[in-house]
């Protein structure tokens, strides 16, 4: 499973931010050695700023719930400055690679975290593969809509870990398959349908219900990649209509886009600006739809749940109710959505035999 990650300490946060910063795929300031001087510039600067966010929104209050990579997990220390996208991929692993092994009885079966941009890092996770003797291996990127940013990133990355690797070091054997996305897949809907569903049932009145608008949102894109092909926006787009479809088109809904960085033009509208045009409009009521992001993190929890809360303060506008919708997490369908995407691409391969030495290997660390 691929996905950016997140830190894990106030220290990790000035290195994710480099790490974030100095990738030309998601944020191109030129590449090469100025772009990675420019993050280091960047992260020593923001760092502390964007840790104050993160332990807001703390993600293992109570200990470590993250990868066995994890250093808080590893130095048994509980951290006050975790993003929640740690502990909640480290339930979706888990609870993906269970249903594997019960979907696929007698096969050794192993389901890896990497991340582009912190622990578990995915050149580790390479290795990891290697040492496991994988036959198998599906990329499988937390993305449900491809872009070249995210998921495209992802994929250059593992190639250039398979291409650096010294000359001697034991090469990767496997078949790989790639899942490019998975934007309508229909278990993948059904998840967000029904995280709107529990929003609207557990937030709102029966008379409140028939005045709330849906207001989807997702990571902006600069018009750059959009005039070079990249699909994302028009892949969100779609989505949202099949989600809507499955609704019946029954509640009014809009789509903004989020977490624009620099002076560049990036998709509209700005959910932000959304929002408050909403509320000049007279909407009272209103659900925030993260249709792309499926793991909640700072941009869901704090970005959406805290920082546009406090817009609305700042403008002195009133909203009488704004939920979020809950991130999928490890709702069921979602994971259903994964592991059906997984079996189209290597469903074949679970009717042949499996050879003792691989029915005997251990199939992961012990449960935590």
């Amino acid at each position: 499973m691929l996905n950016l990650g997140g830190p894990t300490s106030e220290l990790a946060v000035r290195s994710f931010l480099e790490n974030l910063f100095g990738d030309k795929d998601i944020i191109n300031l030129g590449g090469g050695g100025f772009q990675s001087r420019l993050a280091k510039v960047i992260a020593k600067f923001r760092y502390k700023g964007v840790a104050e966010k993160y332990r807001e929104i703390s993600g293992c209050p109570n200990g470590c719930q993250g990868s066995k990579y994890c250093p808080n997990r590893q130095d048994k220390v509980v951290s006050d400055c975790c993003s929640p996208i740690n502990s909640l991929t480290e339930l979706q692993r888990r609870t993906l690679e269970k249903r594997l092994k019960e979907a696929w009885p007698g096969h050794f079966v192993k389901v890896y975290t990497a991340m582009r941009y912190w622990v578990p890092f995915d050149y580790d996770v390479f290795e990891e593969a290697i040492s496991d003797q994988i036959d198998h291996l599906v990329l499988l990127p937390l993305y449900p809509q491809f872009s070249f940013t995210t998921t495209g990133s992802s994929f250059r990355n593992w190639e250039a870990i398979r291409n650096g690797r010294p000359a001697d070091a034991p090469k990767p054997t496997w078949q790989e398959y790639l899942v490019g996305q998975y934007h309508l897949n229909p278990h993948y809907l059904t998840a967000v349908n029904k995280r709107i569903d529990e929003r609207l049932r557990e937030d709102f009145t029966d008379e409140e219900r028939s005045k709330v608008h849906l207001v989807f949102t997702a990571h902006g894109t600069p018009l750059s990649e959009v005039n070079k092909g990249d699909p994302y926006t028009g892949q969100i787009e779609e989505t949202v209509e099949a989600i809507m479809k499955m609704r019946g088109h029954h509640e009014t809904h809009w789509l903004g886009y989020q977490s624009r960085v620099g002076p560049s033009k990036w998709t509209q509208p700005n959910t932000e600006e959304l929002v408050l045009r909403l509320i000049d409009y007279g909407v009272k009521h209103m659900v925030l739809i993260p249709v792309a992001f499926v793991t909640d993190h700072i941009e869901t929890e704090h970005e959406l749940n805290i920082e546009l809360r406090e817009v609305i303060e700042e403008e002195n506008k009133h909203v009488e109710k704004m939920v979020v919708s809950r991130g999928l997490n490890d709702h069921p369908d979602f994971l259903a959505a994964l592991e059906d995407e997984i079996s189209k691409k290597i469903g074949h391969i679970t009717e042949m035999p499996v050879s003792a030495e691989k029915q005997s290997q251990p199939v992961s660390e012990p449960e935590h």
